[in-house]
């Protein structure tokens, strides 16, 4: 009976063992979580990128194939027209009115040069 009991306390103390790696362990659960979290992250930015890439490709394809996206580019971004038309620019008014120039110090004195 006593070699009964030596193994049962064996048992225990590996049962213990392998508790203690599960959980606190190099490759346990916290590190299993851990790791899951990043790859998750790190499949949130992958996607975001494949996004971008698939504008940016898009983009080129264009400007690849026509015109089109050339003359749009260059009519936003730089500001260019075609001869023959006219360029009207729109000011949004919500800043108020222009601030007033000073007059210069002789005119406000009334004295002539």
């Amino acid at each position: 009976m006593r070699w009964l009991r030596v193994l049962l306390l064996a048992l225990l103390v590996l049962l213990g063992w392998l508790q203690y790696r599960l959980w606190f362990g190099e490759a346990g659960t916290r590190a299993v979580e851990e790791l899951d979290a990043r790859v998750e992250q790190q499949r949130r930015q992958n996607e975001g990128l494949a996004q971008r890439n698939a504008a940016l490709a898009a983009e080129v394809a264009d400007l690849k194939s026509g015109e089109a996206a050339i003359e749009e580019r260059a009519r936003n971004e730089l500001g260019m027209i075609k001869p023959g038309e006219t360029f009207y620019r729109v000011v949004d008014d919500e800043r108020g009115p222009p601030p007033q120039a000073p007059a210069p110090a002789d005119e406000e004195e009334g004295e002539a040069p």
